[in-house]
């Protein structure tokens, strides 16, 4: 009888431990692996990478200088513009001569006009002379004009120059590479010495404080996710215990998929869900690829309802 007695007590065990289990099993509401917003750096200028002092896993700030491609050419094609510009310019003072002998040429001929002018008002000049003197006037007015234009032109051609120079200073600059965003170098992708050109993969960078648990929910789940709300969210502690972290929806997809294959069985997997990503900021608990539960507190208050 005793012997009975003990292994009905030890069935007994078994069967609470089976139903806490089983109570314990599918409690979350949605699952899912975390994910970050990378950014790909890529090279904007072409040469060589003379410096790239970087390593997977190193914390750049925002507009850090790590690397330099090699500007000498273009260094050198604007040192040949700026040399060009100041040849332009030279020709202003030949032009500025020009004008001043024009105008001079003007004085000394107004005042032969006026003189003749009085002449043939006292009828000792004829209107030829007057006439002659007065198409000189014009066709001096009209020198000086066309003096005028010319230094214009010139101006408008240092301008393409500068403009010319602006362009390069530019492009230099960009062969001085930066870190675009704060956050953490994911995977470096060239070495110094090599040689780069425009639009070539450098390295990737993302921001670590703040990661995305990209989950799947169902068409019944979805009337109860809204971007957002807050959500619980569960990660691996240990083998048997989890680790709560608050998290809030940030994007829901607007058209629904089949469930992806990562699903382990074939009946979830032929079913259409929608895509949620929930925003959860790390405090280096969590890594990139890392699975992830949530739990939606409307979902767990009907449930406790029912």
């Amino acid at each position: 009888m005793n012997i009975k007695t003990y292994f009905g007590s030890i069935a007994f065990i078994m069967l609470l431990f089976i139903a806490s289990c089983t109570n314990d099993l599918n409690t979350s509401d949605a699952y899912g692996n975390f994910e970050v917003k990378k950014t790909m750096v890529s090279a904007e200028g072409n040469g060589k990478l003379l410096s790239f002092n970087l390593d997977d896993g190193q914390l750049l700030q925002k507009g850090e200088v790590i690397g330099q491609i090699d500007s000498m050419v273009l260094y050198l094609q604007k040192e040949q513009l700026l040399a060009q510009k100041r040849a332009t310019l030279s020709g202003l003072n030949d032009i500025d001569a020009q004008l001043d002998v024009l105008n001079q040429q003007k004085v000394n001929l107004q005042i032969n006009k006026d003189r003749i002018d009085r002449l043939f008002e006292a009828k000792a000049a004829t209107k030829k002379q007057v006439d002659d003197l007065q198409a000189q006037f014009d066709l001096l007015e009209k020198q000086k004009i066309a003096t005028k234009i010319q230094k214009l032109r010139l101006f408008d051609q240092v301008k393409v120059f500068d403009r010319q120079v602006d362009l390069l200073n530019l492009s230099i600059q960009k062969c001085s590479i930066e870190s675009p965003i704060e956050g953490r170098v994911l995977n470096t992708l060239s070495r110094e010495g090599e040689m780069v050109g425009i639009g070539k993969p450098l390295f990737s960078i993302a921001n670590l404080d703040l990661l995305d648990l990209k989950v799947y929910v169902s068409g019944a789940q979805l009337p109860f996710v809204k971007i957002g709300k807050e959500v619980e969210v569960y990660i691996d502690k240990n083998q048997e215990e989890n680790e709560m972290l608050s998290g809030r929806i940030g994007w829901i997809a607007e058209t629904a998929e089949f469930t992806p294959k990562t699903i382990q069985t074939k009946e979830e997997r032929v079913n259409l869900v929608y895509a949620v990503k929930i925003q959860v900021k790390n405090d280096g608990r969590i890594k990139v690829g890392m699975p992830g539960e949530v739990v939606f507190p409307s979902l767990k208050l009907i449930d406790t309802e029912e």
